[in-house]
Parts: C-alpha cells; sequence; structure tokens
C-alpha cells in the first residue's frame, strides 16, 4: 500500500502566486536563474537557487549558499509573501500545455514506502547531487520542491479529482511555455480519507523525475531518525512532497544528446563507423527529422541530418533496458564510436529536453559542437517494466513536461 499524507504547506499568498512560482531548480543553469530573479525578486528561484544573490564566482557547495537560501526563505516567510496553512490539508496540481492536460495529488509520500520499494525507482542518483539537495534540506529545515510520481492505472482518482476540481481554485496562472498551472487546497476530511484509501489500494508508485530531490529526502529522515530516541514513525522528517499523477495522463518528450566531437574521427570515418550497426540515410528533403517510432534516431551532423535505423535484434530484446533507444544509442554509439563510457560525468555530452526543440541541436552543432541525436520518446510503459524488474535506466531517458513549479507547497520537516 501507498501512503499520502496531508500537511501543511508554505504557500504564498494567492495574488503573489505566478510571481513566487518558479521552474525546478534543475533545469536551469545559475545565470539563466538569475536573469529570471532580476525581472522577478519575488521568484522561488532566490530560495532553491541562492546562488542567485551571491556573487557569479562562488562555489555551488559553499556553506554560504544554503545560509542564503534560509535567509531568503525567512524574509518571504517575513514579508507575508508565503504563509503556513492552519492544519495539514491535501492539494490537486493541474497542468495544462496546449490541449494536454493533467491533474495531480499534491501530498507527503513516506521515506519507509521508498525504503521497501512501495515508491520505485528507474535511475542511479549521483552523490555529489544528493549532498547538494541534502545540505539544502538541512539548511532550511525543508522540502522545497515536489517530487514528480505516476501511480499505475487508477481510474478512481478522477472522480474524485473532478469534485474538488469543480471549486474555485486557489491559484491559477500562466508560466514558461504557455503551461497553465492550477492548483487547489482539498480541505473536507472526508474526501481525504477517501483518496488515502484509494493510494493504500494502489500497490506501489513510480518516480517520474526527482530522484536526487527523494533520495536525499530519505536521508535526511534516516538522520533524524537517528537522532530522535523517542521516534515512532509519524514526525514530519518520515515523509517528503510529491505530485502524483495517473499514468494515463502522463507524457514524456524525447531527450537529445549532444557531443561536443568525433573522438578523433573524420566526418566519412565516423560515418562509416556507425553504418557497421545503424541502417543510415540522408534525412527527408534534408530537414531536421524527429524519430516517429521506436529504434529511429535523427542525426545532425556539420550541416546535415541523416535518419539512423537500430538493428531490429535491439529492438526485441527480452531485456526490457537492452530494447530502450537511450540504450540502443549508447551502447552501439556513444559508448563505442565516441568514447562515451559514462554519461553521467562525461563533459563531452549534453542532454536537450525535448521542449526546446530541433532548432537548439542545429544552433548547439553550429555553434562548434560536432554531432547531436534526436530520439523517440521512452514510453510510459517501459520506465514502469524496468522499475518494476528492479533495473534502472541510462541517465537523462526521460524528459517529463510539462514540468512542476517550485515554491507552491514548501514541506517543513518538524
Amino acid at each position: 500500500m501507498a501512503v499520502v499524507r496531508p500537511f501543511r504547506a508554505l504557500r504564498p499568498v494567492p495574488a503573489l502566486a505566478a510571481e513566487v512560482a518558479a521552474p525546478p531548480y534543475d533545469v536551469l543553469d545559475s545565470e539563466e536563474a538569475r536573469a529570471m530573479v532580476r525581472d522577478n525578486p519575488r521568484s522561488f528561484l532566490r530560495v532553491s537557487k541562492s546562488e542567485v544573490d551571491l556573487e557569479p564566482s562562488i562555489d555551488l557547495h559553499d556553506p554560504a549558499v544554503t545560509a542564503k537560501a534560509r535567509e531568503n526563505l525567512d524574509a518571504f516567510i517575513r514579508d507575508g509573501i508565503l504563509v503556513q496553512d492552519p492544519r495539514p490539508f491535501l492539494y490537486l496540481y493541474r497542468l495544462k500545455m496546449g490541449d494536454h492536460v493533467q491533474t495531480g495529488l499534491y501530498a507527503c509520500v513516506s521515506v519507509s514506502d521508498y525504503e521497501s520499494d512501495t515508491i520505485r525507482k528507474h535511475e542511479h542518483t549521483r552523490h555529489d547531487k544528493e549532498e547538494d539537495r541534502l545540505a539544502h534540506i538541512h539548511a532550511l529545515n525543508a522540502h522545497t520542491g515536489p517530487v514528480f510520481l505516476m501511480v499505475r492505472g487508477r481510474d478512481d482518482l478522477k472522480a474524485l479529482f473532478d469534485r474538488v476540481s469543480a471549486e474555485e481554485p486557489e491559484y491559477r496562472f500562466i508560466h514558461q511555455y504557455g503551461v497553465e498551472h492550477t492548483f487547489w487546497v482539498a480541505r473536507d476530511e472526508a474526501w481525504i480519507r477517501s483518496v488515502q484509501a484509494v493510494f493504500a489500494a494502489a500497490g506501489c508508485l513510480y518516480i517520474a523525475d526527482g530522484h536526487h530531490r527523494a533520495a536525499a529526502a530519505v536521508r535526511a529522515g534516516r538522520e533524524r531518525r537517528a537522532k530522535n530516541p523517542a521516534h515512532t514513525g509519524q514526525e514530519e522528517y518520515n515523509f517528503f512532497p510529491a505530485v502524483i499523477f495517473p499514468d494515463s495522463e502522463m507524457r514524456i518528450l524525447n531527450y537529445n544528446r549532444v557531443v561536443q566531437d568525433l573522438h578523433g574521427l573524420s566526418p566519412e570515418a565516423f560515418l562509416k563507423r556507425i553504418g557497421a550497426d545503424f541502417r543510415v540515410e540522408p534525412a527527408p528533403g534534408g530537414k531536421a527529422f524527429m524519430p516517429a517510432e521506436r529504434g529511429t534516431f535523427g542525426m545532425r551532423l556539420g550541416d546535415r541530418w541523416f535518419v539512423l535505423r537500430a538493428p531490429e535484434s535491439r529492438l526485441h530484446s527480452s531485456d526490457p533496458v537492452e530494447r530502450l533507444d537511450v540504450s540502443i544509442l549508447q551502447d552501439l554509439l556513444l559508448g563505442p564510436v565516441l568514447g562515451i563510457r559514462d554519461p553521467r560525468t562525461d563533459r563531452r555530452i549534453q542532454f536537450v529536453g525535448g521542449i526546446r526543440g530541433l532548432g537548439e541541436l542545429e544552433r548547439l552543432v553550429s555553434a562548434g559542437a560536432a554531432v547531436a541525436f534526436s530520439l523517440f520518446p521512452t514510453g510510459i510503459d517501459q520506465l514502469m517494466t524496468v522499475a518494476d524488474s528492479g533495473r534502472v535506466m541510462p541517465p537523462k531517458s526521460t524528459w517529463f513536461e510539462p514540468k512542476l513549479r517550485s515554491g507552491l507547497a514548501t514541506h517543513f520537516l518538524d
């Protein structure tokens, strides 16, 4: 059974929600965040990426960064920008991007469920990134961004969600890429118990995005558990915030790759090498190519676009990780041909979310990168199959869009 728990969210006053709401800390670099804050000093980026208020040369792991985050959070509370709810509630969060709509439950989930694999993972985490988030949690005594979760096949949630979403929302605003964000507060205790019963019957939850936030939250909970001789399991540090969406409403965009050099090969030699495993053809009409099916890749090399088609044997592998497009590209091309053995740490590779479009791949190659690849998106079914098998995907396998905003519901650990 999956536990969902109400919490006393620290939230923006309605008139300021659109200003406070910010992109997740890990989809922006520091300069992009600084530019946003210059135009909007109430942005929650001043808490989630607090280096924006310090010298650009500062080491992001300097304790001054997390100290500034705490200072800014305290100031937002003192100035009445953020106010904590008087008692624990559940919340609904709806994202609308064009014709795509998804509605999720904003709640706390359990550290114990993560430990027991009731909350399932599909990616490895990096220790340095966990440490960064853990330091942030400790400095603020709070989780400032939700983990993005999925639940499989719970059609019974729709009627429950519809009861709350028929009411006037607490917030509604439009942010980056024209995404409409709508947020409701669910105060009715009978409704809360009904939702909890649905999740208790759900079996398990799946991390869509936010593996490092989840791992850091679990570590923070364990550390506090070890220091508390009166630990009961009900303390706030045993839980962390998440937004949980039905899998039927989720959407994954492609997560593309850009590589800085051809690992000592000429373009001609590179094409010959990859032709040993892929069928290589010029893109139709010489135009930018977005794959429309699994096992097909677009490739920008110099000023030309190509189509790569993977061997059928890999597409029908019995191994759920081997048949992923991201694995095929890594195993047959990025590793053996371009020498990128560990894409988590190799600085020669860059990952570009599909929301940026193929024009971004062309721009990066024109700016000096050697080659770029467009991929067909990983499927929701593939993600859950890998997670159910206890396996992990290659890094940067999924780009979920639209993204959650940070700052709408902060959770304190006590």
